[in-house]
């Protein structure tokens, strides 16, 4: 799986940035320098972007993951140069954002908006699989997610509007249910259909703060 991103804005950038001289750059050597929004050019294109308007660029670095914690022997290096900065700008997921947070003292801030995460089905498509919703009911659904694939998140079935299998919203989106139905009719259990799935329990979602398991407990 994959976090999608996309750049933000350069005015929104600047804004972010406020009063800011002396910026440093990281990007990310994983999904951003896949989809074109993070790699070695994208860093330096916003570099340059950003001098234009005045910024001092201290520097700038493509990590090799950025949503993971720094190895110990390369956080010397990285931080003596971080530091000389009054902000970092990190083009990359908000994982990596908050992975660079943790270790420099100034502000650190997003050049990327995350959209969601998914899966390539091909080059450049990506899809959106999983809302992470802590109850899962992939097992009534022909593992094809309700809250996810449906536009309107719909648990029990579809909501009627659909045309030739396109949902309503958009004729580009395929809709989610007649995915699940077509799913489970392949697999000759269409009378999982009839099952009533109940109001969602959000209660069981990991979302919101931090949370510690231990084996299979939450705790």
């Amino acid at each position: 799986m994959k976090s999608i991103t996309a750049r933000k804005p350069l005015e929104e950038i600047l804004e972010c940035l406020g009063t800011a001289k002396r910026v440093f750059i990281v990007g990310c050597g994983t999904c951003p320098t896949l989809l074109g929004t993070g790699g070695v050019n994208q860093v330096a294109e916003l570099a340059a972007s950003l001098k234009e308007t005045g910024k001092r660029i201290e520097g700038t670095t493509v990590l090799p993951v950025a949503c993971e914690p720094l190895p110990f022997e390369a956080r010397g290096e990285f931080l003596a140069a971080a530091e000389k900065a009054d902000a970092v700008l990190v083009m990359s997921c908000a994982y990596g954002v908050r992975q660079v947070a943790d270790i420099v003292s100034g502000p650190t801030l997003p050049a990327l908006n995350t959209l969601f995460i998914g899966r390539e089905e091909e080059p450049g498509l990506f899809i959106e699989e999983c809302s992470q919703c802590g109850d899962c009911i992939l097992g009534l659904t022909g593992g094809i997610c309700p809250i996810t694939r449906c536009v309107k998140s719909l648990f029990n079935g579809p909501c009627g509007g659909s045309v030739g299998g396109k949902c309503e919203i958009d004729e580009k989106v395929l809709c989610g249910w007649q995915l699940i139905y077509d799913r489970l009719k392949a697999l000759g259990r269409l009378d999982q259909m009839d099952v009533i799935i109940p109001v969602r329990d959000w209660s069981k979602s990991s979302s919101g703060g931090p949370r510690r398991y231990s084996m299979n407990e939450k705790k």
